[in-house]
């Protein structure tokens, strides 16, 4: 790999992460401490929605986002070939 190709590599990823953290601090701290008021009068299963951001949906945002990360880090590694063959 070139200089400009492992940048570019390493931008993507830096990219991505950066993503993905904030859509997991918008989900357990925003929809689960600072809307949670609001959310409440929302329920799931019997509970109220902002509580079940707290105890279970940031869970369960993150467990996705760890296989959304797993498949665009395959597709990022393919791009800039240095994916496991």
């Amino acid at each position: 790999m070139t200089p400009e190709n492992r940048a570019a590599y390493w931008k993507a990823n830096l990219r991505l992460l950066a993503i993905l953290l904030v859509i997991w601090f918008v989900v357990s701290y925003g929809f689960g401490i600072l809307l949670a008021p609001a959310l409440n009068s929302i329920h799931l299963g019997g509970y109220p929605l902002g509580f079940w951001f707290a105890q279970q949906g940031s869970i369960y945002v993150f467990l996705a986002l760890i296989f959304v990360y797993a498949s665009r880090m395959n597709k990022l590694d393919k791009q800039f070939g240095v994916d496991e063959q």
